[in-house]
Order: structure tokens, then sequence, then C-alpha cells
């Protein structure tokens, strides 16, 4: 897994933005641009393509411990920013919202009954041989 794998992961684990991940690293006064930034989540075969150090990964990550936890002399609720996000997010139209989804109740199917046109006794057909067996005769002839 590389670099770019799991900052991919995190910005949809996190439902960050471009935009919030450039404010978030600047908490780390690390400065890097929206089309930089874009570059790391391109496809490996796009023109555009970059590579995700191993600096920018490392700067992503202690910047984003202190977005979520906050520092000593004022820290946070992790599952306060991590809703706040959330609420950010906008609901297009005709959608709900993603709190008052909920899963369809399953349905029970019922076993169909077995038919009694069908004798239960009968054994199966012999099975064809489709390729018959062929003798090889190549090289000298074995004796043994």
């Amino acid at each position: 897994m590389t670099n770019n794998d799991i900052l991919k992961k995190l910005r949809v684990a996190l439902m960050l933005r471009d935009d919030q991940i450039v404010e978030i690293l600047e908490l780390v006064d690390f400065r890097i641009t929206k089309s930089e930034l874009g570059a790391f989540f391109r496809a490996e075969d796009h023109e555009n393509y970059m590579e995700c150090g191993d600096q920018v990964l490392r700067n992503f990550l202690n910047a984003l411990v202190i977005h979520l936890r906050g520092t000593k002399e004022n820290p946070k609720n992790p599952t306060d920013v991590l809703a706040k996000h959330k609420a950010e997010i906008p609901v297009k139209e005709g959608e709900k919202e993603r709190e008052d989804f909920k899963p369809k109740p399953k349905t029970e199917f019922k076993k169909k009954p077995v038919s009694s046109s069908k004798p239960r006794d009968k054994k199966p057909a012999p099975k064809v041989q489709v390729v018959e067996n062929v003798r090889y005769k190549n090289g000298k002839n074995k004796k043994g």
C-alpha cells in the first residue's frame, strides 16, 4: 500500500475535502496547494500523478492528530470534529439526510413445496465418456 493509497483512504473515511486537508496541513506549518494535493489523488497512469512522499504523509498525520484531538492547552473531542465535517457535506436535492437513512427490513422468503412429480428414488444417469482412452506409442517399448 502506497502513501497515496493511505492518504486517499483517510480522506474518504474522514469525509475531508481538499481545502480542509490544506487547512489541516497548515496546523503544522506545512503548506501545499490544492493542485499539488489533487495530484496525489489521481490514477497512477495519469500524466499529472505525483507520489506522496513520506514527509507529506507524516506531516498530514501529525496535523490530523492536532485537528481531531486539539493540543494539550486546548483539547477537543474527536467525535465533535467529525460530526462537524459530516454536517458540512451538502445534501443533494431529492436525497434524504444520512442520519435518516434506515435499511429496509429483511424479507423472509418462503420455501417452495417439493413437487411430488419427481421420483426421489431414481438413480442418476450413467456418465457418458466423452474422450475415449488413447494409447500413445511414442519412443521405445519398455520391457520390464
